[in-house]
Formats: C-alpha cells, structure tokens, sequence
C-alpha cells in the first residue's frame, strides 16, 4: 500500500487501534483499512509480589498504558509526518480474568490481584463441586468467594468488580461491559442466552446469602457483550487518560473489551469449530474450540468462550518461558565477562537451536520451570528446578532441550486429557507467543508435545494487539450478517496459508518419555517448595 493511501486511512479515521496489556509489555498495534498493521508502540512492565500477591499498580497501568500510546502516536509521526487525531475505533486486551473489585465511588478497595496467583484453592474447590463445573483458581468469581472464605472486610463494599481490561475501558468510556471470552473467565456462561448463568448465579447468591451482604452477584458484573457489539465511545475524561498530550479527540467507538486468550484465538484466525491456537510466552495456553461439551468436569480444562460466544476447551498453565529467559541471561553474562557483545536475538537463536542437536528425551535430564505455582500440577507456589543423575547425559544441547520441553509440560498434562481421555480433534493448530520466534525449534517442539501439526503465520508475531485491533475493525467494518468466522476468512487471513510442521515420531517418543520422568518427579519439586521458603 503507499504512502498516500496510508496517511490517508489515517486522516480519515479508517484506522483500528488494539492495545495489549501482556504479562511483560503492554503493546500498541494500529492497523489500516486492509487490518494491515501501519504503527505500534510498546511499553515493558513487570509485574510485583507484594504481600503474597502478584499485582501491579493502578500507577503502573496509567503510566504504562500512556507511554505505549505515545510510543505508537510517536510511531505514526516519524513514518507519516502526522499527528494522530482520531482513530476509526479502539480495542482494550489484557492478561485473563483476575480480581479488581470497586467501590461505589470508583474506588480500587484491595490491589489488583493477577492471574498469576494460587491463593484461591479452597474458593475453586468449592465452587467447582455447587455448580459442577470447573472453576479455575485465577477467575474473578473464585478471587471474590476466597475473599469471602477469608473474611476480608472489603467484600461489604463492592458496588463493581472487572478484569484489567474491563477496567481500563470503564475508565475511558464509562462502560462497565467485557468482551464474552473474558466474562466467561469471570463467571460460567450460558451457551444458549449468551450471558452469565442464571442458575449458577443463584446459586451464589444462596451460597453467600446468610453472610447478608448488601448486593447480589448479577449487580457487580460486567455486562457481557458479543463481537462486533457497540462498547461505548472514548469520553472527554478518557482520551486525556490515553493522551494526555490532548491530541488525540474524543467520540471515538471502542469495541468490547477481550482477554488474551479471545485476542489469541482471533489473531490466529482460530475462532472456528475443530480450531485452535497454543499462545506461549510468560504463560502458555491452549485453546480449541469444541464441537460438543466435554462429556466430565476435569481441573486440568477450563470451559471459556470465544468472543463470539462458542464454546473452548482451555488448558492454561502459568509458567512457561520465564526460566528459559533466566538462563539465557545467564549466558549472556557469562559471555560478557569475556568482554563479548552479545545480541539477544542471536543467542536466542543459536541455544534454541542447538536443542535440536539434543537426545530426544533429554538426555535424562530434568527441570521444572515453575517461578509460580502449577494448578495443574498442583502446587500453589513455584521453585525452578534442574535435576540430573550422576549418569544423565549433561551438555548444551540437551541442556536447552530439557528447559524448551518442561516449557510444555504442564500443557502436555492437561492436553493428553482433551485429546486422549475426551477424543477431541482438531483440524488445526496455530500457534503464537515468544516461544515460536525462533524457526524450527518450539513449533516443532509443540508439535512433538501435542503430536498434531502446528502451523505458525507470518502475522503470529503480532500478536493480542493486533487481535484486539481485528475485533475493533470487526466492529466497525463488518457488513450486515457478516460473521466474525467470515470476515476474518475473507478480509483478514485469505491467502494466507502459513508454515506448518509435522510431528516428528522421534521427538513425540521423547517427549512422551520425558513426560514420565517429568510426571515422576513432581515429588521433587514438592520437596522444594516445602523446604526453600
């Protein structure tokens, strides 16, 4: 496309902005009326321990938000010679579910606590076993009912409670509303109305009624809304928060607000039937999209929805490249006593690869990369552990290997659940995150780990920005009856075909066996966790 045509869609409002808050960056993604990304803006955050709980602060989240907006804003200027006035419409991601509950003068009353934390065992148990249906630790219902369990004094007061992106949208549209996928994360969905179950609802209430709090669950939630649905628009108060340049004007449409994992599903164009995507980055999931309901209720799988409201089989794992990160850094120190210059990308790529010269299995070696705890596995906390025996087969390739593999090893568990226990198949794996960057190594390693092909895009890398971007040009672009389905085959994604890799048996043999090894150390791991406090 030229330059013309791009400043043009950008003068003109027929661009789409998506903005992404990840686990470690918050990400600007604008696109051009082809969905083609034209400028992006990126901001690093880390997230913090504060009293036993993973969170980030609402001063982190404002400032971080304005300086990937800038950055992007900055981005447009230096290409295109432009200030960016306006936008065609607006889309808000994050990290999953989660706890923000306010009070009734907007008021944060404890600190956002993330996905990140195990602290909700005895709330997900619980309400796993009244509505016999999985409730996975990190929701934002299990997150309010261990408040309740604990006594917190701030449950009295609630008036709202959100997830990340929820929150940022109320704050610059004045919507309380969330994008289906994620309200799914927040509490169970029903198929049928699209909407929160009313059954389960009631149940709640009964559940909680006696402590005679002064509201009922339906009135602290977010309204929950299909893709494509009209969100809202960006208030006075708001662009100021996104801009505070003032550049940026007001009346913008903003579409419903998604987690990650909807962002996912649509930036790897896997929001059909017999779909899915494996995301892999501080955390990894996998998401496939079901023709039917799983016939048991298991821990290991979450029911989420896609944004359009179908119904996903999720297997989410907290922990995944963070340990591979420390010892590459670790490498890199270790070359720069030397007085080497090291250049990331490049080390990344030559220990990744370097995997592929390793044992299938490993080499007998053994890791865990558990910086926080494991539902799946069952620990609450995390200690990152690498073990060998006198007679393992210790060197750099096997090394590496045995870290990419335990990368996958809780997904391995509770994908062997969907695909061995349940029979469901899939026609399509696509898959996204940091861990795919470099060629060859994790997409044939998830293909061993998954034994299904997976297939990588040429736009995977883009990421839940520019998911978070199609859904808000979904919104503002489609054509009557136009399906989200449709207009990503035909508008987004057509001839697009992408690279895929078969599963090797040599590797899928590793693996399974590495998986045993895996399985029958977890009592180590346990041992560490107990011991090391």
């Amino acid at each position: 496309m030229s330059l013309e045509t791009i400043k043009n869609d950008i003068l003109m409002g027929r661009t789409c902005l998506g903005i992404e808050f990840g686990s470690t960056r918050i990400k600007a993604v604008l696109v051009d009326d082809n969905n083609v990304p034209i400028a992006s803006g990126s901001h690093d955050w880390e997230n913090r321990y504060v009293d036993g709980i993973w969170t980030y602060t609402l001063e982190d989240i404002w400032t971080g938000l304005q300086d990937a907006y800038k950055n992007m804003a900055d981005d447009v200027r230096n290409r295109y010679d432009i200030e960016l006035e306006t936008i065609g419409a607006i889309g808000f991601s994050a990290m999953m579910h989660g706890y923000m509950p306010f009070n009734k003068e907007g008021e944060l009353l404890v600190p956002f606590r993330t996905w990140r934390n195990n602290i909700t065992e005895d709330a997900s148990s619980r309400l796993t076993e009244l509505f016999n249906y999985h409730i996975p630790q990190r929701w934002s219902i299990a997150h309010l009912y261990q408040a309740i369990l604990n006594g917190e004094p701030h449950v009295k007061d609630i008036d709202f409670f959100t997830t990340l992106e929820g929150y940022i949208h109320w704050q610059l549209t004045g919507e309380k509303v969330l994008g289906i996928g994620e309200a799914s994360g927040m509490f169970p969905i029903d198929l049928e109305t699209k909407d929160y179950n009313a059954r389960m609802i009631s149940q709640f209430d009964a559940l909680v009624a006696a402590k005679g709090f002064p509201w009922k669950l339906a009135d602290l939630l977010p309204k929950s809304l299909l893709a494509g649905e009209y969100a809202g628009r960006l208030t006075q108060k708001g662009a100021k928060l996104l801009d505070p340049s003032g550049t940026l004007k007001a009346g913008i449409p903003l579409c419903p607000p998604e987690g990650d994992a909807g962002t996912g599903m649509v930036a790897t164009n896997s929001v059909t039937k017999r779909t899915g995507n494996v995301s892999a980055g501080t955390s990894v999931f996998a998401m496939v999209v079901l023709e039917k309901e799983l016939a048991n209720v298991y821990d290991e799988i979450d029911l989420v929805t896609t944004p359009t409201g179908n119904l996903v089989a999720m297997v989410h794992c907290n922990n995944c490249t963070s340990d591979l990160n420390a010892w590459v850094n670790l490498f890199k120190e270790f070359a720069e006593s030397f007085g080497i210059e090291v250049d990331m990308t490049k080390l990344f790529q030559v220990l990744y690869t370097k995997a592929l010269e390793g044992d299938a299995e490993c080499g007998g070696l053994l890791a865990y990369n558990y910086f926080s705890g494991e539902h799946i596995t069952g620990f609450e906390e995390g200690r990152p552990l690498f073990v060998r025996t006198p007679e393992s087969k210790l060197n750099l390739a096997n090394f590496m290997r045995v870290h990419l593999f335990t990368a996958m090893g809780a997904l391995k568990t509770g994908l062997d659940i969907l695909i061995k226990k349940e029979g469901v198949e899939m026609d399509r794996i696509t898959g996204h995150g940091g861990l795919f960057k470099t060629k060859g190594v994790g997409q044939n390693f998830m293909a061993a780990a998954m034994n299904t092909p997976v297939t990588l895009m040429e736009t995977a890398g883009e990421g839940g920005a520019w998911g978070i971007a199609l859904l808000a040009s979904y919104m503002k672009n489609k054509e009557d009856g136009e399906t989200l389905d449709a207009y990503l085959a035909n508008k987004v994604f057509a001839g697009q075909e992408g690279e895929t890799v078969e599963p090797d048996p040599k590797d899928v043999a590793g693996f399974d066996e590495f998986l045993v090894r895996y399985t029958a150390g977890l009592p180590i791991e346990r041992a560490a966790v107990d011991s090391l406090k």
